[in-house]
């Protein structure tokens, strides 16, 4: 496991009764410590962003390679039941926990109707978005979030992880 999942295995996870298993690294995502596990009897896909220098919010790739070779969006059909996105500063540790109808209400996802997204941004509640798009994403998002400390509110965490 990459450094931000062993910490919050340990800080959070552990403490909510929550156990991982399954877990595999996806070895093309690698910069995005890209990989997939099962927490509890949820199935879980993981990432995390990467500050970019021009930008507010951090940056992330959420692709799969089809049949014949090339990048996707996932889709609606795809088994998972969670996209969790780890996010750090300097000073600031969170994550983000994306059940797939959230992703799927907002087009990140695939549906019969609509071409997802490869990848995206987020927006954790240090970062002082400026612009009204970024502003509106990161309102959404943040019903979603949580700092990972000594502090975590864990009933938080345990209802983002039933939310579905």
């Amino acid at each position: 496991m990459n450094n931000n999942l062993n910490q919050i295995k340990t800080v959070i996870y552990d403490k909510c009764g929550f156990e991982i298993s399954n877990f595999k690294l996806e070895p093309e995502s690698t910069a995005y410590d890209a990989c997939r596990f099962k927490l509890n009897r949820q199935h879980i896909i993981s990432r995390s962003a990467k500050i970019t220098p021009k930008k507010v919010g951090q940056f992330l790739t959420f692709w799969k390679r089809n049949a014949n070779g090339f990048i996707e969006p996932f889709e609606e059909v795809d088994l998972f039941d969670f996209f969790i996105v780890n996010v750090r500063t300097e000073n600031w540790f969170g994550q983000f926990v994306f059940p797939k109808s959230i992703l799927i209400k907002k087009g990140i996802i695939s549906t019969e109707k609509k071409e997802g997204k490869r990848a995206f941004r987020v927006y954790p509640n240090w970062d002082i978005v400026k612009n009204k798009q970024a502003q509106q994403t990161q309102k959404w998002q943040l019903d979603y979030f949580y700092e990972v400390n000594v502090s975590s509110d864990l009933e938080k965490v345990v209802r983002l992880y039933n939310k579905k």
